[in-house]
């Protein structure tokens, strides 16, 4: 694939090593000892002493001498406030989002390609007491979901990731037909957006349109995600329409 052709010939594998480690720090799980990190990452336990020691030592990770475990460090945050203050994307979508989330009551996220997954990177959630709740730094196959698959639908190398990617069952709802999810991908390309039934989360539907650059390529995709049960209480096509008038407000406001 593309991805282990750049990995071979750019990359530097102890920062990688140690990207890994951060990343492995998720909302479910905010603290690790180094023993699950170990387990998690499958570097050894002497390699790690040494990353996660230099990670504490700048301020990436913080040690509670307590327990022994870790946590994300504020630099972390800083570096974070940086990139939101910054990120044009963000900032064009913050107020349009904020707007469409008032007006649907619904979840609304925004999610970008990170890697070969789908990363929520701004969330407004819905006041309602049911609902399904989306947080920032979110990570989710490309293959399952409505926000992941348009992303994915309008990435240069779509059918090369399809045919590489082993499909894995989340739900009882996740497709695991490379065919069919090839045939998903092309309408989504057509429709210009993806409706999903349970695929990553079960009880939960979403609606997610993209957000295009001048080469028709995905940068963001806009997603809704509405619990089952309250689904069809809403006109399908005008809650499309209302987000596919989002993305080209934001594209218009970015490009």
């Amino acid at each position: 694939m593309v991805k282990e052709t750049v990995e071979k010939n750019y990359t530097i594998s102890s920062l990688q090593r140690a990207i890994r480690v951060l990343k492995t720090f998720t909302n479910d799980e905010p603290t690790l000892s180094l023993t699950e990190l170990s387990k998690k990452t499958g570097i050894t336990i002497s390699s790690l002493q040494r990353i996660v020691s230099t990670f504490v030592a700048e301020g990436f990770l913080h040690k509670n001498e307590q327990t022994k475990r870790y946590q994300l460090g504020h630099s972390l945050l800083y570096l974070g406030n940086l990139v939101k203050k910054e990120s044009s994307l963000i900032l064009v979508a913050e107020s349009v989002l904020k707007r469409l989330n008032e007006e649907t009551k619904e979840n609304l996220s925004l999610n970008v390609i990170d890697g070969f997954e789908r990363r929520c990177i701004l969330n407004f959630d819905s006041p309602y007491p049911l609902s399904t709740k989306m947080l920032v730094g979110d990570r989710a196959p490309l293959y399952a979901g409505a926000s992941s698959k348009t992303l994915l639908a309008f990435m240069p190398n779509y059918a090369d990731y399809v045919y590489n990617v082993q499909l894995e069952k989340i739900t009882d709802s996740t497709n695991t037909s490379k065919e069919q999810l090839l045939e998903q991908l092309r309408q989504i390309r057509t429709n210009h957006y993806c409706i999903s039934f349970s695929e990553r989360v079960r009880g939960a539907c979403s609606i997610s349109v993209p957000i295009l650059n001048a080469a028709q390529h995905s940068i963001a995709s806009i997603s809704l995600v509405i619990p089952e049960i309250r689904y069809h209480d809403y006109d399908e096509e005008q809650l499309i329409q209302k987000m596919q008038q989002a993305a080209k407000e934001i594209e218009n406001q970015l490009f």
